[in-house]
């Protein structure tokens, strides 16, 4: 069933205001914005329920350690995890990894072990690795990714071997909007001996996210890129090696006995969450994921993809316009650069006609090295946005060139 755009922006108090400002927001990538829902449930929470969780005895609190922890119920089900001890809060994505990173990989990997990831990857699923290599002795391997922006499977197989210990990959691109075959690369990692960590910052927001059923080892994704408020991501591991990881932050109610020279964790999931949590965002979460299956995941997937695709084949008729990434397997994150003209200028042109697209190196430099680019303007977009935005895109890339060309 198509969504319809129009109902749905009624949802978003900031579109109330957009819209008679007449701006389009391609910018969900970096974050998404968020429905009256959401916003609703977490000023209930600092009215009505404010408490701290897993502290007190007293009602209020009570009720706000339930509030939290059915939160963490919502994403399971969200997900489809086995378990709620399987579902860790963090704070991002990029602590999600950390904590997968330093509490698994920084405990068990030794010299001569290899991590496998792709030059495609965000900086928050390169650098932590970079650093537990640096610390363990263990290798980093790269897969290339060929002039279309997909990941060079055969070298990929090539590379993975007896030494791989962990394949840590995103699920779909950030810079390029490029989508992996994950099931296939999951199947052999796992038939090599490794274990699989998948980046789902990007696909979690537009593609339903069934653990089970992609079988990967961890999953990390953010709350604030699918409609949900800043400060809350979400770890999923398999229990068995949640239970064997050392947590990466200490204090508060992660601990389970306390003496003078040794202390011992609590149980799942709370030996991973370290001090004061943020049960408003935990709320929040709960509540967009309620939005979004309310909507239907299936639906919101192919309304993406079709903006995604649309605006591909707008922006390629442009001349003098270069789209990066692949013409298919490709999500609703396109990039794109104007012949001889700095994306920060051209961002801030097209910021003149309305229009909010991201420009930079989007934490990708391996990718704009290879691209031989400084960076590239991106354009991404989401539930709320359709046609008519993506053609307010290529309009406004028309004017663009228009404009340079007196500076050319």
């Amino acid at each position: 069933m198509a969504l319809e755009v129009d109902k749905i922006r009624r949802d978003f108090p900031l579109f109330q205001q957009a819209d008679k400002e007449g701006w389009v927001y391609l910018d969900s990538a970096a974050t998404s914005q968020k429905p009256r829902s959401v916003l609703a449930a977490m000023n209930q929470f600092y009215e009505q329920e404010n408490a701290n969780a897993h502290r007190s005895s007293y009602a209020l609190a009570e009720r706000a350690t339930l509030r939290y922890e059915a939160a963490r119920e919502r994403v399971r089900r969200f997900i489809n995890a086995a378990a709620t001890e399987e579902i860790i809060f963090t704070r991002n994505t990029t602590e999600s990894i950390n904590l997968a990173a330093f509490g698994w990989a920084g405990k068990f990997l030794r010299p001569g072990d290899e991590i496998l990831i792709s030059e495609m990857e965000h900086h928050s699923n390169l650098v932590p690795w970079q650093r537990v290599c640096q610390s363990t002795g263990a290798q980093l391997k790269f897969v290339e990714f060929d002039e279309q922006g997909r990941l060079v499977m055969k070298q990929f197989h090539q590379l993975l071997g007896p030494r791989t210990r962990l394949v840590a990959v995103a699920h779909m691109s950030n810079s390029l909007g490029t989508i992996h075959p994950m099931e296939a690369m999951i199947a052999a990692a796992h038939r090599a001996g490794s274990l699989v960590l998948i980046d789902a910052a990007q696909s979690a927001p537009h593609a339903r996210l069934d653990v089970q059923a992609l079988d990967a080892d961890f999953i990390a994704f953010s709350a604030h890129k699918m409609l949900g408020p800043l400060g809350i991501g979400v770890l999923y591991g398999r229990r068995s090696l949640l239970e064997e990881m050392d947590p990466l932050l200490f204090g508060g109610n992660m601990i389970g006995r306390v003496e003078h020279l040794k202390t011992t964790w609590n149980d799942l999931p709370w030996k991973l969450e370290a001090g004061t949590q943020n049960l408003a965002g935990a709320v929040g979460l709960a509540a967009a994921l309620d939005y979004l299956d309310e909507l239907g995941m299936e639906a919101i997937e192919a309304h993406d993809r079709m903006l995604g695709q649309m605006a591909i084949q707008q922006l390629c008729a442009i001349p003098g316009i270069r789209v990066y990434g692949p013409p298919d397997a490709h999500g609703p994150v396109v990039s794109f650069n104007l012949e001889n003209i700095h994306p920060h200028d051209l961002a801030t042109f097209l910021d003149q006609e309305r229009v909010a697209v991201r420009s930079g190196h989007h934490c990708c430099q391996l990718v704009m090295k290879r691209l031989r680019v400084a960076a590239t303007a991106r354009a991404s977009f989401y539930l709320y946005n359709d046609e008519e935005d993506v053609r307010r895109l290529a309009a406004a890339l028309y004017q663009a060139k228009d404009y340079f060309k007196k500076w050319l």
